[in-house]
């Protein structure tokens, strides 16, 4: 069985939903509060776990009652947790979420034990990471655990996949010789310095990720679906038309199947459309790690 191994956030997700966004300084009333189990790295690991991969999940949670739920959650979809660190008088992650009636969300996360996770705890898992089929991590955790990550497998030669989700400013040296590069349009903007708004803006951008040096670069662009490039190869993946209820972990779940595919060798285009398929499910139900879909989902 192929192994993905997940480096990343924990969080508890708290979700109003309302008819629209308030203004600064504005008190409206909302719909229905759901609580639903969060982060992106736990939403990608729990999406490889239900799509077949055995999975391994790598992060810091606080010794709370939030971290306790989690960690029973996340083992009962049957994900590997001996890199968990459980960090002594710390909260664990917090996510604040508003979701408008066309199914756009803001949030807000107050990142608690995600923000002490370590490199120096990510490398001393040696024989987790080592034994990957694929690495996938994002930043809702410190730059140096991705920067640890770089230089490990720079040195081994294992595949990392790298969702820049939340944009932050990276160290662009830093991918030179990352396996996968996975932004959305907003986040390919930042690490560009281009406008990305169209398929022809998606493909400058993305050779400009490959001459920093990320081998493979793939925009996801919502509904639109997603465009690929590498050296040799590019292509445009279109989305099915499906009705949004809520896009909370959609890049998430995309990340999560795509990691699961690569993993299995298959195609760029099959990963590519195998990802895109898992996120339009996704975005059709409620809540982010609830919203993964199934293996036996994905027609």
């Amino acid at each position: 069985m192929a192994r993905v191994v997940v480096i990343g956030s924990s969080n508890t997700d708290m979700v109003i939903k309302t008819r629209r966004f308030p203004k600064p300084g504005e008190t409206i009333l909302g719909g229905e509060f759901f609580m639903f189990h969060g982060g992106k790295g736990a939403n990608q690991a729990v999406a490889a776990a239900r799509l077949g991969a055995e999975v391994v999940f790598i992060c810091a949670v606080g010794d709370d009652l939030f971290g306790s739920n989690a960690l029973a959650h996340y083992g009962k979809e049957g994900i590997m947790l001996q890199g968990v660190q459980k960090m002594e008088g710390q909260a664990s992650g917090i996510a604040l979420i508003t979701i408008d009636e066309s199914g756009e969300n803001e949030i807000v996360v107050a990142p608690g034990a995600n923000n002490l996770l370590t490199s120096v705890h990510i490398l001393s898992q040696n024989s987790l990471l080592g034994e990957a089929s694929i690495l996938l991590t994002q930043l809702e955790t410190p730059l140096e655990v991705l920067y640890g990550l770089v230089e490990h497998c720079a040195k081994s030669g294992q595949r990392l996949i790298l969702n820049p989700a939340p944009a932050r400013k990276l160290d662009k040296h830093h991918l030179n010789g990352l396996f996968l590069l996975t932004p959305n349009q907003n986040e390919a903007g930042l690490i560009t310095g281009m406008e990305v708004m169209d398929e022809a803006g998606a493909e400058v951008a993305a050779k400009e990720c490959l001459q920093l040096g990320v081998q493979n670069l793939i925009i996801t662009m919502g509904s639109r679906g997603a465009f690929f490039m590498n050296a040799t190869e590019n292509f445009w993946a279109e989305a099915p038309d499906v009705k949004a209820i809520d896009t909370t972990a959609a890049g998430d779940i995309f990340n999560g199947a795509l990691a699961v595919a690569i993993a299995r060798n298959q195609s760029w285009k099959e990963a590519v459309q195998f990802g895109i398929k898992a996120a339009s499910l996704s975005v059709t139900r409620m809540g982010a790690q609830n919203s993964a879909p199934f293996l036996h989902e994905i027609k």
